[in-house]
């Protein structure tokens, strides 16, 4: 669905751009591509589509399935990769838990399992969450350290917004992600996440905004 999302908005940059974007097209996919290396950023949406309906977007327990359960805590503790590796792969009957928790090590691939066992350790950190919507969403324009220069930054005017020094505070920072630049007086080609994103993915980005500015956030 990200590298769907990706391949349009990259589609519709040469389209609006010109054939000469192509170059820095092919440079953006490769901008992702690197960012998207890192285990926990790709477990993030393996965990999104796989474990979020039970486990919750913050791994507490409260999601839309948790009522199915009865008195089932669904609640993601800390705990060893060992033990992640084992009731992911194999339920949560090989551990001792619930044996509602279904094994799913013949539905993921390798990699999947490896990936979002290692988004679990940070699954309660609303920052760590939040790095990782940003990096698997936000890089392509607004740079990997969020300072305006991603790969495809040079195709807009004006330019994506430096996060790092941004004097916005965090109830206007949730209503353009939300709702888009155009919607809020900026730039339009901001788009409108709220449509992608749920209102917990954007809390937590800002959350993650918060870390990288290098200026005091504004009250």
């Amino acid at each position: 669905m990200l590298r769907k999302s990706l391949v349009i908005g990259l589609g519709l940059a040469v389209f609006a751009f010109g054939f000469s974007s192509v170059s820095v097209v092919a440079d953006s996919r490769a901008s992702v591509k690197r960012a998207m290396s890192k285990p926990q950023y790709r477990g993030s949406i393996v965990f999104k589509a796989y474990c979020a309906l039970c486990h919750g977007e913050r791994g507490d327990g409260v999601a839309r399935a948790t009522k199915l359960y009865g008195m089932v805590n669904l609640v993601i503790k800390p705990n060893t990769k060992e033990y992640y590796n084992a009731v992911v792969r194999e339920g949560g009957a090989s551990v001792g838990k619930s044996e509602l928790m279904p094994p799913w090590g013949d539905e993921l691939t390798e990699e999947q399992i490896n990936d979002v066992i290692a988004y679990l350790y940070g699954v309660g950190d609303p920052v760590q969450r939040g790095e990782a919507v940003f990096k698997t969403n936000c890089i392509l324009c607004h740079g990997i350290k969020g300072d305006g220069t991603g790969r495809a930054a040079k195709l807009y005017d004006p330019p994506p917004a430096n996060l790092t020094r941004s004097n916005k505070n965090d109830d206007y920072k949730k209503m353009i992600i939300t709702y888009g630049g155009k919607a809020m007086g900026r730039s339009e080609f901001m788009p409108v996440w709220g449509e992608q994103l749920s209102k917990q993915e954007i809390e937590d980005v800002v959350q993650y905004l918060r870390t990288i500015l290098v200026i005091p956030p504004s009250k």
